[in-house]
């Protein structure tokens, strides 16, 4: 089960029916220590496996986008091998995101 504490919706209101409302974004914020990465092939279309291999938890996978929304709009479809991306640090994604 996800912990809705690290949800990528955890700031969209829920409207009276029930739904999520408009999107509002979970921001990351950039550290001085966040990586540049390069992605690599085996990692294409699956930023919930660098998620796992970098802080262990798959379920951080929207992470990526947040922190680079400027390349990558779709968070699966645009994390293509040869893609520059910057990683939040893990001690500081933690300490932003309250785990």
């Amino acid at each position: 089960m996800a912990d809705n504490n690290l949800s990528p919706y955890l700031n969209t209101p829920i409207n009276p029916r029930g739904y999520l409302d408009i999107l509002k974004p979970r921001p990351v914020p950039s550290s001085t220590t966040d990586i540049l990465f390069t992605i690599t092939s085996e990692y294409t279309y699956r930023p919930d496996l660098l998620a796992h291999i970098i802080y262990g938890r798959k379920d951080l996978w929207w992470v990526f986008a947040q922190r680079n929304l400027d390349l990558l709009k779709d968070p699966v479809f645009d994390f293509v091998a040869g893609t520059k991306i910057f990683l939040p640090d893990p001690k500081a994604l933690r300490s932003s995101l309250g785990i």
